[in-house]
């Protein structure tokens, strides 16, 4: 829950890809819808013992063809008792076969705006992300929660850029913070030429960023070998701890993490939404 600490609101932040409800099988077509609830039980089970103010999804449909149509968000929502949720989807698929699925918020405060930005216009694997503000007493911080290519590092490296394109723009210096990233970035944080690393050089000149959690492993679950899922803190942000939870409700890791927001933010009332 976040608390007020002396002149700073501490809260946690969970990012995880919970692969469609699958589990840590390959296809979740593969299941029968009781499968697949049953795996979303798990993941409201670890939403529920940590209980992170601020939770992103990435890989998380309405209804598709390949999980029995189940609104994967609302059935986590409706296990957990989070009040607030915005789903961002940025793959639609209609016909014989349909999908939408994409990324998600649930928070135990308020959402007051949200916008999402497919990559593209792929009917099959497209990316994207979602931007929010959620109130956290009086004050509003912004999330970017983003799910990056994990075929190409050209691709990933031109996704990032319209972020980074959007932070250049931003008002900076006058109380307003920029936005924490989170998600799946298909990469790990040490390659110099690859999407993370590259994002913090390139954004440095106007926001110095860390990545979180450091030298942890989030894929595959059942035997992590590689860190993809990261929550990128934006200074004047300050991290005390974060994590990888050791699970098995899906092929990632989720991540958590427990920040700061600097008591320097503008207050709710006169703060000017830096995205939306």
């Amino acid at each position: 829950m976040s608390r007020e600490s002396g002149n700073a609101t501490r809260f946690s932040l969970m990012s995880f890809n919970i692969a469609h409800g699958r589990g840590l099988s390959l296809y979740q077509g593969f299941h029968s819808s009781n499968s697949i609830r049953k795996n979303l039980e798990k993941i409201a089970r670890i939403v529920r013992e940590h209980s992170p103010d601020i939770v992103a999804f990435q890989e998380i449909d309405q209804s598709s063809h390949w999980n029995k149509h189940i609104d994967l968000l609302k059935h986590i929502q409706d296990e957990t008792g989070y009040p607030h949720s915005e789903h961002g989807i940025h793959n639609t698929r209609f016909g014989r076969k349909p999908l939408c699925y994409g990324n998600a918020f649930l928070s135990k405060h308020p959402i007051l705006n949200c916008q999402v930005h497919p990559f593209g216009e792929k009917t099959v694997g497209e990316k994207g992300f979602m931007e929010a503000q959620v109130q956290l007493g009086d004050q509003a911080v912004d999330i970017i929660n983003l799910h990056l290519d994990f075929r190409s590092r050209r691709t990933r490296i031109a996704q990032i850029e319209s972020i980074l394109k959007r932070i250049k723009r931003l008002p900076l210096g006058k109380g307003l913070n920029p936005p924490i990233i989170c998600g799946d970035f298909n990469t790990g944080s040490k390659a110099f030429s690859d999407a993370v690393r590259q994002f913090m050089i390139r954004s440095a000149q106007h926001v110095q960023y860390t990545y979180h959690p450091q030298n942890e492993r989030t894929f595959p679950a059942h035997f992590p070998s590689r860190g993809l899922d990261f929550v990128l803190a934006p200074k004047p942000y300050k991290v005390s701890a974060a994590r990888a939870i050791k699970s098995f409700a899906s092929d990632h890791l989720p991540v958590l993490i427990e920040l700061s927001a600097p008591s320097n933010a503008k207050k709710l009332e006169t703060k000017v939404s830096s995205f939306i």
